[in-house]
Protein backbone atom coordinates (compact mmCIF):
# COMPACT_ATOMS: atom_id res chain seq x y z
CA UNK A 1 0.00 0.00 0.00
CA UNK A 2 2.63 2.15 1.09
CA UNK A 3 4.30 1.91 -2.27
CA UNK A 4 1.17 2.65 -4.09
CA UNK A 5 1.24 5.72 -2.32
CA UNK A 6 4.64 6.84 -3.22
CA UNK A 7 4.05 6.24 -6.69
CA UNK A 8 0.65 8.55 -6.64
CA UNK A 9 2.81 11.33 -4.97
CA UNK A 10 5.69 10.76 -7.54
CA UNK A 11 3.12 11.33 -10.49
CA UNK A 12 1.49 14.60 -8.96
CA UNK A 13 5.16 15.89 -8.44
CA UNK A 14 5.78 15.12 -11.83
CA UNK A 15 2.61 16.66 -13.36
CA UNK A 16 3.03 19.86 -11.13
CA UNK A 17 6.64 20.26 -12.66
CA UNK A 18 5.62 19.68 -16.05
CA UNK A 19 2.78 22.32 -15.59
CA UNK A 20 4.96 24.97 -14.00
CA UNK A 21 7.28 24.32 -17.04
CA UNK A 22 4.52 24.74 -19.37
CA UNK A 23 2.77 27.78 -17.71
CA UNK A 24 6.43 29.99 -17.49
CA UNK A 25 6.79 28.81 -21.62
CA UNK A 26 6.55 32.24 -23.33
CA UNK A 27 4.59 32.01 -26.80
CA UNK A 28 6.19 33.93 -29.42
CA UNK A 29 5.12 32.20 -32.93
CA UNK A 30 1.90 30.23 -33.95
CA UNK A 31 0.99 28.94 -37.34
CA UNK A 32 -1.81 27.29 -38.31
CA UNK A 33 -3.64 25.49 -41.15
CA UNK A 34 -5.95 23.22 -42.71
CA UNK A 35 -7.73 21.30 -45.34
CA UNK A 36 -4.71 18.87 -46.36
CA UNK A 37 -5.23 16.24 -48.53
CA UNK A 38 -3.15 12.92 -47.18
CA UNK A 39 -2.77 11.57 -50.92
CA UNK A 40 -0.89 14.65 -52.56
CA UNK A 41 2.19 16.11 -51.51
CA UNK A 42 2.27 19.00 -48.69
CA UNK A 43 5.44 21.41 -49.19
CA UNK A 44 3.73 24.13 -47.08
CA UNK A 45 4.78 22.17 -44.04
CA UNK A 46 8.22 21.80 -44.75
CA UNK A 47 8.09 25.93 -45.55
CA UNK A 48 5.98 26.11 -41.99
CA UNK A 49 9.66 23.93 -39.85
CA UNK A 50 12.07 27.32 -41.20
CA UNK A 51 9.56 29.95 -39.42
CA UNK A 52 10.39 27.65 -36.20
CA UNK A 53 7.08 28.47 -34.56
CA UNK A 54 6.20 27.41 -30.88
CA UNK A 55 3.29 25.63 -31.67
CA UNK A 56 1.33 24.62 -35.46
CA UNK A 57 -2.29 24.12 -34.79
CA UNK A 58 -3.88 22.06 -37.32
CA UNK A 59 -7.71 23.09 -37.62
CA UNK A 60 -9.67 20.47 -39.77
CA UNK A 61 -9.92 18.54 -42.52
CA UNK A 62 -6.11 17.27 -41.31
CA UNK A 63 -7.08 14.27 -44.12
CA UNK A 64 -10.10 13.77 -46.22
CA UNK A 65 -11.41 10.59 -45.32
CA UNK A 66 -15.16 10.70 -45.83
CA UNK A 67 -15.75 7.35 -44.47
CA UNK A 68 -17.61 5.08 -42.57
CA UNK A 69 -14.78 2.14 -42.49
CA UNK A 70 -12.81 2.80 -39.65
CA UNK A 71 -9.94 1.01 -41.23
CA UNK A 72 -10.24 3.21 -44.32
CA UNK A 73 -10.21 5.96 -42.16
CA UNK A 74 -6.75 4.97 -40.08
CA UNK A 75 -5.00 3.62 -43.05
CA UNK A 76 -5.56 8.16 -44.46
CA UNK A 77 -4.14 9.03 -41.52
CA UNK A 78 -1.21 6.89 -41.26
CA UNK A 79 -0.74 8.03 -44.96
CA UNK A 80 -0.59 11.51 -43.47
CA UNK A 81 1.92 10.36 -40.39
CA UNK A 82 4.22 8.62 -42.79
CA UNK A 83 4.92 11.89 -45.14
CA UNK A 84 8.69 12.73 -44.50
CA UNK A 85 6.91 16.85 -44.77
CA UNK A 86 4.77 15.79 -41.63
CA UNK A 87 7.38 14.08 -39.97
CA UNK A 88 9.67 16.63 -40.01
CA UNK A 89 6.99 19.18 -38.38
CA UNK A 90 6.35 16.70 -35.42
CA UNK A 91 10.15 16.95 -35.48
CA UNK A 92 10.38 20.56 -35.18
CA UNK A 93 7.54 21.90 -33.48
CA UNK A 94 4.47 20.73 -30.94
CA UNK A 95 1.49 20.34 -32.59
CA UNK A 96 -2.07 21.05 -31.56
CA UNK A 97 -5.42 19.68 -33.53
CA UNK A 98 -8.86 19.81 -33.85
CA UNK A 99 -11.06 18.26 -36.38
CA UNK A 100 -13.95 19.38 -39.29
CA UNK A 101 -16.30 17.48 -41.27
CA UNK A 102 -13.86 14.93 -43.59
CA UNK A 103 -11.57 14.31 -40.50
CA UNK A 104 -14.03 13.49 -38.52
CA UNK A 105 -16.87 11.58 -40.90
CA UNK A 106 -17.79 13.01 -44.01
CA UNK A 107 -19.31 16.39 -46.17
CA UNK A 108 -21.16 18.86 -43.59
CA UNK A 109 -21.75 16.10 -40.84
CA UNK A 110 -22.78 16.85 -37.56
CA UNK A 111 -23.83 15.12 -34.36
CA UNK A 112 -25.49 12.11 -36.24
CA UNK A 113 -22.50 10.68 -38.15
CA UNK A 114 -23.13 7.31 -36.63
CA UNK A 115 -18.99 6.38 -35.79
CA UNK A 116 -18.13 9.56 -33.81
CA UNK A 117 -16.45 7.47 -31.10
CA UNK A 118 -14.55 5.34 -33.14
CA UNK A 119 -13.39 8.17 -35.14
CA UNK A 120 -12.47 10.13 -32.16
CA UNK A 121 -10.14 7.40 -30.89
CA UNK A 122 -8.61 7.67 -34.47
CA UNK A 123 -7.91 10.84 -33.99
CA UNK A 124 -6.44 11.16 -30.27
CA UNK A 125 -4.03 8.12 -31.15
CA UNK A 126 -2.85 9.69 -34.45
CA UNK A 127 -1.99 12.78 -32.56
CA UNK A 128 -0.73 10.82 -29.70
CA UNK A 129 -2.74 12.35 -26.80
CA UNK A 130 -2.38 10.94 -23.70
CA UNK A 131 -4.42 8.06 -22.30
CA UNK A 132 -5.01 10.49 -19.23
CA UNK A 133 -5.96 13.56 -20.94
CA UNK A 134 -9.10 15.87 -20.58
CA UNK A 135 -10.00 15.13 -24.08
CA UNK A 136 -10.39 10.85 -23.39
CA UNK A 137 -12.78 11.98 -20.42
CA UNK A 138 -15.44 13.75 -22.28
CA UNK A 139 -17.22 13.08 -25.46
CA UNK A 140 -15.73 15.30 -28.15
CA UNK A 141 -12.46 16.59 -28.51
CA UNK A 142 -12.87 20.20 -27.21
CA UNK A 143 -9.58 21.15 -25.08
CA UNK A 144 -7.31 24.06 -23.92
CA UNK A 145 -3.90 24.86 -23.44
CA UNK A 146 -2.12 27.68 -21.49
CA UNK A 147 1.13 28.88 -22.28
CA UNK A 148 3.23 31.79 -20.36
CA UNK A 149 3.11 33.48 -17.18
CA UNK A 150 1.06 36.46 -16.33
CA UNK A 151 1.85 39.43 -18.26
CA UNK A 152 2.45 36.70 -21.48
CA UNK A 153 0.01 33.90 -20.98
CA UNK A 154 -1.79 32.44 -24.44
CA UNK A 155 -4.74 30.56 -23.90
CA UNK A 156 -5.37 28.39 -26.89
CA UNK A 157 -8.90 26.94 -26.88
CA UNK A 158 -9.85 24.41 -29.55
CA UNK A 159 -13.44 23.61 -30.02
CA UNK A 160 -15.43 20.63 -31.67
CA UNK A 161 -17.48 21.83 -34.23
CA UNK A 162 -18.29 18.52 -35.30
CA UNK A 163 -19.58 16.18 -32.42
CA UNK A 164 -22.61 17.95 -30.70
CA UNK A 165 -23.32 20.07 -33.85
CA UNK A 166 -27.27 19.56 -35.35
CA UNK A 167 -27.76 19.66 -38.83
CA UNK A 168 -27.99 22.68 -41.30
CA UNK A 169 -31.13 23.47 -42.83
CA UNK A 170 -30.95 23.20 -46.12
CA UNK A 171 -31.39 26.42 -48.65
CA UNK A 172 -34.74 26.88 -50.53
CA UNK A 173 -34.39 30.13 -51.94
CA UNK A 174 -34.64 32.49 -49.20
CA UNK A 175 -32.47 34.67 -50.91
CA UNK A 176 -32.80 33.87 -54.44
CA UNK A 177 -32.82 37.89 -55.11
CA UNK A 178 -30.03 38.91 -53.69
CA UNK A 179 -27.34 39.50 -56.70
CA UNK A 180 -24.30 39.00 -54.32
CA UNK A 181 -25.34 35.02 -54.47
CA UNK A 182 -24.10 34.76 -57.69
CA UNK A 183 -23.86 30.71 -56.93
CA UNK A 184 -25.49 28.14 -55.84
CA UNK A 185 -26.56 28.06 -52.01
CA UNK A 186 -26.17 25.04 -49.77
CA UNK A 187 -27.52 26.10 -46.46
CA UNK A 188 -30.19 28.66 -44.81
CA UNK A 189 -29.65 30.51 -41.07
CA UNK A 190 -31.08 28.17 -38.76
CA UNK A 191 -33.59 30.51 -36.38
CA UNK A 192 -34.67 27.97 -33.78
CA UNK A 193 -32.97 28.66 -30.61
CA UNK A 194 -33.17 25.17 -29.57
CA UNK A 195 -30.77 23.95 -32.73
CA UNK A 196 -26.63 24.11 -31.45
CA UNK A 197 -23.68 24.07 -32.93
CA UNK A 198 -21.20 23.63 -29.33
CA UNK A 199 -23.85 21.42 -26.85
CA UNK A 200 -25.11 22.38 -23.65
CA UNK A 201 -21.62 20.51 -22.07
CA UNK A 202 -18.93 22.27 -24.47
CA UNK A 203 -20.93 25.86 -24.00
CA UNK A 204 -20.48 25.13 -19.92
CA UNK A 205 -16.97 24.56 -20.62
CA UNK A 206 -15.86 27.37 -22.47
CA UNK A 207 -17.35 29.70 -20.06
CA UNK A 208 -14.81 28.49 -17.55
CA UNK A 209 -12.64 28.86 -20.28
CA UNK A 210 -13.17 32.48 -20.61
CA UNK A 211 -12.92 32.98 -17.14
CA UNK A 212 -9.66 31.90 -16.54
CA UNK A 213 -6.29 34.11 -16.75
CA UNK A 214 -4.49 34.79 -20.08
CA UNK A 215 -3.01 37.88 -21.98
CA UNK A 216 -4.31 36.24 -25.66
CA UNK A 217 -7.03 34.22 -26.51
CA UNK A 218 -6.68 31.86 -29.30
CA UNK A 219 -9.86 30.10 -30.07
CA UNK A 220 -9.26 27.73 -32.50
CA UNK A 221 -12.86 26.66 -34.88
CA UNK A 222 -12.79 24.34 -37.81
CA UNK A 223 -14.95 26.57 -39.88
CA UNK A 224 -15.39 30.65 -39.65
CA UNK A 225 -16.63 32.23 -36.89
CA UNK A 226 -16.46 36.18 -38.16
CA UNK A 227 -17.76 35.76 -41.70
CA UNK A 228 -21.12 37.07 -43.18
CA UNK A 229 -23.82 34.48 -43.85
CA UNK A 230 -22.50 33.31 -47.69
CA UNK A 231 -24.82 29.36 -47.88
CA UNK A 232 -22.11 27.77 -47.17
CA UNK A 233 -20.90 25.92 -43.67
CA UNK A 234 -19.98 28.31 -41.42
CA UNK A 235 -21.31 29.92 -37.56
CA UNK A 236 -23.50 31.90 -39.82
CA UNK A 237 -25.66 29.40 -40.59
CA UNK A 238 -26.52 29.24 -36.23
CA UNK A 239 -26.78 33.20 -35.93
CA UNK A 240 -28.15 32.48 -32.00
CA UNK A 241 -25.07 30.88 -31.43
CA UNK A 242 -22.48 33.33 -32.70
CA UNK A 243 -24.85 35.71 -30.81
CA UNK A 244 -24.48 33.26 -27.53
CA UNK A 245 -20.39 33.21 -28.60
CA UNK A 246 -19.74 36.77 -28.42
CA UNK A 247 -22.21 37.43 -25.51
CA UNK A 248 -20.20 34.97 -23.45
CA UNK A 249 -16.78 37.15 -24.60
CA UNK A 250 -18.71 40.24 -23.36
CA UNK A 251 -20.36 38.17 -19.56
CA UNK A 252 -16.99 36.68 -18.71
CA UNK A 253 -14.73 40.12 -19.76
CA UNK A 254 -12.40 38.03 -21.60
CA UNK A 255 -9.76 40.30 -23.44
CA UNK A 256 -7.39 39.14 -26.38
CA UNK A 257 -9.93 37.33 -28.13
CA UNK A 258 -9.28 36.21 -31.46
CA UNK A 259 -10.61 33.11 -33.91
CA UNK A 260 -8.80 31.36 -35.97
CA UNK A 261 -10.27 28.76 -38.85
CA UNK A 262 -10.74 26.93 -41.57
CA UNK A 263 -12.27 24.86 -44.07
CA UNK A 264 -12.70 27.24 -47.35
CA UNK A 265 -9.56 26.52 -49.05
CA UNK A 266 -8.73 30.11 -49.31
CA UNK A 267 -7.14 32.47 -46.82
CA UNK A 268 -8.59 35.71 -45.29
CA UNK A 269 -9.16 37.82 -42.11
CA UNK A 270 -12.58 38.96 -41.18
CA UNK A 271 -13.36 41.61 -38.27
CA UNK A 272 -16.50 41.81 -36.34
CA UNK A 273 -16.61 45.55 -35.57
CA UNK A 274 -19.18 45.94 -32.37
CA UNK A 275 -20.60 48.76 -30.39
CA UNK A 276 -19.70 49.11 -26.82
CA UNK A 277 -16.16 46.84 -26.70
CA UNK A 278 -13.66 45.57 -28.65
CA UNK A 279 -13.45 44.02 -32.08
CA UNK A 280 -13.46 40.31 -33.15
CA UNK A 281 -11.12 39.23 -35.36
CA UNK A 282 -11.33 35.79 -37.32
CA UNK A 283 -8.13 34.88 -39.49
CA UNK A 284 -8.54 31.76 -41.59
CA UNK A 285 -6.22 29.95 -43.38
CA UNK A 286 -7.20 26.92 -45.26
CA UNK A 287 -5.18 25.24 -47.46
CA UNK A 288 -2.61 22.95 -47.21
CA UNK A 289 -3.39 21.16 -50.20
CA UNK A 290 -6.66 22.59 -51.11
CA UNK A 291 -7.63 25.53 -53.23
CA UNK A 292 -11.24 27.22 -54.13
CA UNK A 293 -12.08 29.02 -57.67
CA UNK A 294 -13.32 31.79 -55.75
CA UNK A 295 -13.99 33.41 -52.54
CA UNK A 296 -17.86 34.26 -51.15
CA UNK A 297 -19.55 37.49 -50.30
CA UNK A 298 -17.97 38.69 -47.28
CA UNK A 299 -18.58 42.28 -45.81
CA UNK A 300 -16.43 41.79 -42.84
CA UNK A 301 -13.38 40.87 -44.95
CA UNK A 302 -10.16 43.40 -44.40
CA UNK A 303 -7.83 40.98 -46.00
CA UNK A 304 -7.30 38.34 -48.87
CA UNK A 305 -8.67 36.40 -50.29
CA UNK A 306 -5.35 34.82 -50.88
CA UNK A 307 -6.75 31.31 -52.95
CA UNK A 308 -3.36 29.53 -53.69
CA UNK A 309 -1.74 27.18 -50.74
CA UNK A 310 -0.63 28.87 -47.79
CA UNK A 311 -0.31 28.75 -44.10
CA UNK A 312 -1.23 31.34 -41.25
CA UNK A 313 1.59 32.77 -39.01
CA UNK A 314 0.36 34.89 -35.48
CA UNK A 315 3.88 36.00 -34.38
CA UNK A 316 3.64 38.22 -31.17
CA UNK A 317 5.46 40.82 -30.13
CA UNK A 318 5.54 41.01 -26.32
CA UNK A 319 6.16 44.67 -25.31
CA UNK A 320 4.61 46.15 -21.55
CA UNK A 321 1.96 48.09 -22.81
CA UNK A 322 2.23 47.83 -26.33
CA UNK A 323 1.98 44.10 -27.13
CA UNK A 324 1.28 43.52 -31.18
CA UNK A 325 0.22 40.47 -32.98
CA UNK A 326 1.24 40.33 -36.40
CA UNK A 327 -1.13 37.89 -38.33
CA UNK A 328 0.68 36.76 -41.94
CA UNK A 329 -0.81 34.61 -44.54
CA UNK A 330 2.57 32.94 -46.27
CA UNK A 331 2.03 31.19 -49.48
CA UNK A 332 4.10 28.15 -50.86
CA UNK A 333 6.38 30.29 -52.73
CA UNK A 334 7.36 31.70 -49.20
CA UNK A 335 5.90 34.91 -50.42
CA UNK A 336 3.76 37.26 -47.50
CA UNK A 337 0.56 37.51 -49.39
CA UNK A 338 -0.83 39.98 -46.62
CA UNK A 339 -0.10 41.15 -43.26
CA UNK A 340 -2.57 43.27 -41.04
CA UNK A 341 -1.67 43.87 -36.91
CA UNK A 342 -3.68 43.71 -33.68
CA UNK A 343 -2.19 45.80 -31.04
CA UNK A 344 -3.59 44.16 -27.75
CA UNK A 345 -4.57 46.99 -25.95
CA UNK A 346 -7.45 47.61 -29.00
CA UNK A 347 -9.07 44.22 -28.33
CA UNK A 348 -9.92 44.33 -24.59
CA UNK A 349 -13.38 44.75 -23.20
CA UNK A 350 -14.88 48.28 -22.87
CA UNK A 351 -12.98 49.77 -25.67
CA UNK A 352 -15.69 51.61 -28.32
Amino acid sequence: MMKRYVYILILIIASNVLFSQKTQTVITKIAFGSCGDQSKPQPILNLVTKYSPDIFLYLGDNIYADTKDMDELKAKYDMLGAKPEFKKLKASTKILATWDDHDFGWNDVGRHYPFKEKSKELFMNFFEEDSASFRRQHEGIYDSYSYGPRGKRVQIILLDTRTFRDNLRPYAGELKNDSRYFYELDYAPEISKDSTLLGAAQWKWLEEQLNMPADIRIIGSSTQFGVEFNGYESWANFPNEQKKMLDMIDKTQAGGVIFLSGDVHYSEMSRIKRDGTYPIYDFTSSGITSTWHFATPNKNRIEGPVMDNHFGLMTINWNPGQTTIKMECIDVHNNQRFEYNIPLNSIQPGLE
